[in-house]
């Protein structure tokens, strides 16, 4: 499923997409993680923000 850049809010923050670069880079900035960790975690939980912060949190 493509990321739907009209539809933003709530929904499309909650869930982390790989696909667009720039979400990747507003992701690890926020979550002050790399690339590569972010990658790995969401490959662990899911693309689920909550999931992906108490994945990282528990590391």
């Amino acid at each position: 499923m493509a990321d739907d850049k009209q539809n933003v809010g709530a929904a499309d923050r909650s869930r982390i997409s790989l696909g667009e670069d720039y979400e990747v880079r507003d992701w690890t900035k926020a979550l002050g993680v790399s690339e590569e960790e972010l990658r790995a975690a969401v490959d662990a939980v899911g693309n689920s923000a909550d999931k992906v912060r108490e994945y990282l949190a528990g590391r």
